[in-house]
Parts: C-alpha cells; structure tokens; sequence
C-alpha cells in the first residue's frame, strides 16, 4: 500500500470525492486529499508546501510546469467546466438564454452568491468582470455575497442568503438542493480546463501515475459528465 498527497481543485470536488474513494477501495492505496481553488493551491506550492499530484485548473498547472515544480510531460487533461447559475430547488428559474435576459435577470434579482474575486477561483474573478462589461457592476454591489474563501457559492441559497448563485456547474451541483438554470449564455460562456499532474518530490510516482490513468478511465469520464464537467 502506497499514501499519495493529492491538492485538489473545488472545480472537480463533486466527481473526484467518489472517484477517490473508489481508487483507495479497489487499489488499498491512502489518499490524502486538501481541496482549494487552484489559486489558493498554487501559491501554497509556490510557497513551500508539498503534495504528490495536483489537480488545477489548466492555468494553474502550466504555471508549477514552467517553475519546474510539476514533473514535465506528467500534466494531462482531465475536464472542463462551464460557469453556470442555480437557484434553490423549486424556486423560479429566471430567462438567462441571451445575454440581454441575462443582464434583466442580474438587474431583477434580490441577491446573488459567486466567488470572491481577491480569492483568485475562475469563476468569480471572470463574473466581476463580466459584470463591468455589462454596465451593471455597481447596481450588483449591494446584492452580492461570497461564500468563504474556496466554499460554495450555492450553500447561500440554501441559506436564504441568495436568490441566484453563480460557479462552474459541477461546484454548483455540489450543494444538495441546488438547481441549475444553465450556462452564462453563447460567447459570456467561460469554460475552465482541469489537468492533473505529478510534483517532482512525488514519493510514489507509480502510484501516482496509477490515480491519473484511473481518472482517465471511462467509468472515471462516466463520473465526471454526471457530476457537470465535460471528459477531455
């Protein structure tokens, strides 16, 4: 039996936690898993910390590849994710198929969850900045609440916080009782790439290789397209 240190993307939470508990069941490997957004993960690697494979944002991962602190060429491509908007379970679901109703929707709205933007998540940063484009930024201050840093934006609805959360999909579909209205419409659509890869002080790069090729595998696509990511 091997231990591997695996920092993990939120992005890929919702498949990944089954995923991992499938590779430990049938493999009797450990895992120790920290989740966070890759931002937050990458300066922790910046900055000193260890893990055995990482699984970041695409980004994320060419920036450890080009520092020299992911192993090159052991960087593969997993999924992508859309960012999309959910409300709570049964409430209605506002028109958000062009970006005009988008931008109505926003504007009628009581209260909206995403991502802290200072937080560095995709989501969130790409959002605020959508919302300058739109005109509508300053309207949306009073509305807005964040999720603790590398949280959930859909936990607000569940708290009554939110009447609109706004993350990639698979983070959205995380939170039980939340429900997806659909993506950020046509060309406003961010779709966010996952990769995994090995670090250089990887103590079990076999093993390591073994939990990326699982992922890789189509029963692990299978998990990935059910949980709202795409398979590469």
């Amino acid at each position: 039996m091997a231990e591997l240190t695996v920092y993990s993307s939120i992005g890929v939470r919702s498949a990944a936690e089954d995923l991992f508990r499938i590779f430990e069941t049938s493999s009797a490997h450990k895992l120790t898993v920290t989740w966070g957004t890759a931002p937050m993960l990458v300066k922790r690697i910046e900055g000193g910390e260890s893990a055995d494979v990482l699984i970041l944002s695409r980004a994320g991962m060419d920036s450890l590849v080009k520092q020299g602190k992911v192993v090159a060429g052991s960087d593969v491509m997993l999924a992508g994710s859309g960012v999309a908007i959910a409300v709570k379970a049964g409430a209605p679901k506002p028109d958000i198929s062009t970006p005009d109703a988008l931008k109505q929707a926003l504007l009628n709205c009581e209260s909206i969850a995403y991502s802290e933007p200072s937080a560095g998540g995709a989501s969130g940063v790409y959002f605020a900045k959508l919302l300058e484009r739109m005109g509508i930024a300053e309207a949306m201050k009073r509305k807005t609440k964040y999720p603790p840093a590398g949280g959930f934006s859909a936990a607000l609805l569940m708290s009554g916080e939110a009447e609109l959360a706004v993350q990639q999909k698979p983070e959205l579909l995380h939170v039980a009782g939340a429900e997806i209205v659909g993506f950020l419409p046509g060309e406003l659509n961010l779709v966010t790439e996952f990769a995994a890869g090995i670090t250089p002080g990887c103590k079990n790069a076999d093993t390591g290789k073994e939990l990326i090729a699982f992922l890789r595998t189509p029963n692990a696509k299978a998990t990935f397209q059910a949980k709202g990511l795409e398979p590469s």
